[in-house]
C-alpha cells in the first residue's frame, strides 16, 4: 500500500530535488581535494609528477607525532590560538556592551567597526609590518615621541615578541567580527527579564552575569567556534609579518604544512599535516558544544 505524502513533505521532496544538482557538483569539488591529499598522506611522496612513490600506510602519522618540532608548532598554534581568540572574545563583548548601551555616537562606533574586519588579512598583515619596521615604523616612532623609548627597536627579531605582535595585529581585525555577532544577539534579548530583575534588586553586574550572558551563550558558541577555526589554521598574516621567523619562533601548525609541502617537497607529510589540523579543529570545535550548548535553555 502506497502511502500518500502531505502537501509539507511533498514541498520538501520538491525543494531536495531542486537543490540536489547543486548539492552534487558542491560535494564532488569537496570530496575529490580531500581524498587526493588522504591518498597522498598514506605515501612518502614527493614534489613533481614522475616522482618516486612509495605506499607507507601511516608512517607519516606516526613520524609527525613523534617529531619534536610538531609539537613546537602545535604549542605555538595553541598559545596563539588560545590567547587571541580570549582576548578577541573579552574586547568584543565589552564592545558590543557598549554599543548596547546607546552613549552618544554609538551608530558611528558600530558603523566604524566593519573596517578593520572588512580589510583583508593580507592587506591587514601588511599595514602591521610596516607599523612594526625596524627604520620607518609607527609604533617606535609614536613611542619615540612619548618618551619612552630612545632609540628605534627591531620589534621582529626578537622572538619572545614577534607572536605576541602578530597576536596584536590578529586582535584588530577579528574583535570586530566577534562584537558585531553579540551585539546583534544583545539586541534580540527581552527587556522584561532585566528589568524584572531590576525590580527585585539585581544591580547592573548582576544583571549582566545572571541573565545577558547565560543568554548570549550561543552567539558566544558561534563566534568562538569559528575564530578557533580561523586561528588555529592562521597562516596568511604570519606568512606577511615574520614569515615564520625570527627562529623559527612564529611557526605554526599551518606554516609548517606550507615549508613541509612547498618548501621542502615533502607531499607526503605535508598531506598528513593536513589531516591532523583538520582533527585538531574538530575536537576543540566538539569541545565548544560540549561545554556552551544548551539546547534545553529557551528564552
Amino acid at each position: 500500500m502506497v502511502r500518500k505524502l502531505t502537501l509539507r513533505q511533498h514541498d520538501a521532496l520538491i525543494g531536495f530535488f531542486l537543490i540536489l544538482p547543486s548539492l552534487i557538483i558542491i560535494l564532488g569539488i569537496s570530496l575529490q581535494p580531500i581524498l587526493s591529499t588522504l591518498y597522498f598522506s598514506l605515501f612518502e611522496a614527493s614534489r613533481g609528477i614522475n616522482a618516486p612513490q612509495t605506499f607507507i600506510g601511516l608512517g607519516n602519522y606516526v613520524t609527525l607525532l613523534t617529531d619534536a618540532v610538531f609539537w613546537a608548532a602545535i604549542g605555538r598554534t595553541l598559545y596563539f590560538t588560545l590567547v587571541s581568540v580570549g582576548l578577541e572574545l573579552v574586547l568584543g563583548l565589552a564592545i558590543a556592551q557598549l554599543i548596547h548601551t546607546r552613549p552618544p555616537g554609538w551608530r558611528f562606533l558600530r558603523t566604524s567597526l566593519i573596517i578593520p574586519w572588512a580589510v583583508p588579512t593580507i592587506v591587514n598583515g601588511t599595514m602591521w609590518r610596516w607599523i612594526y619596521n625596524a627604520d620607518y615604523g609607527a609604533l617606535n616612532g609614536l613611542l619615540l615621541q612619548l618618551g619612552l623609548i630612545n632609540k628605534y627597536i627591531p620589534w621582529l627579531t626578537k622572538p619572545e615578541l614577534a607572536m605576541n605582535l602578530v597576536i596584536l595585529a590578529d586582535i584588530w581585525h577579528s574583535v570586530p567580527f566577534i562584537a558585531l555577532i553579540l551585539q546583534a544577539a544583545l539586541a534580540t534579548l527581552p527587556a522584561d527579564l532585566e528589568e524584572a530583575a531590576a525590580v527585585d534588586g539585581a544591580n547592573a553586574l548582576q544583571r549582566f552575569l545572571l541573565i545577558r550572558l547565560p543568554l548570549l551563550r550561543p552567539a558566544i558558541l558561534v563566534a568562538l567556534v569559528i575564530r578557533t577555526v580561523e586561528a588555529f589554521r592562521v597562516f596568511d598574516i604570519i606568512y606577511v609579518i615574520t614569515n615564520g621567523g625570527p627562529a623559527f619562533s612564529t611557526v605554526t601548525i599551518s606554516y609548517l604544512t606550507y615549508l613541509e609541502t612547498f618548501s621542502f617537497g615533502h607531499i607526503g607529510r605535508g598531506s598528513a599535516l593536513s589531516f591532523l589540523i583538520s582533527l585538531f579543529t574538530l575536537v576543540m570545535a566538539f569541545v565548544y558544544i560540549r561545554i556552551l550548548y544548551r539546547p534545553e535553555e529557551k528564552l
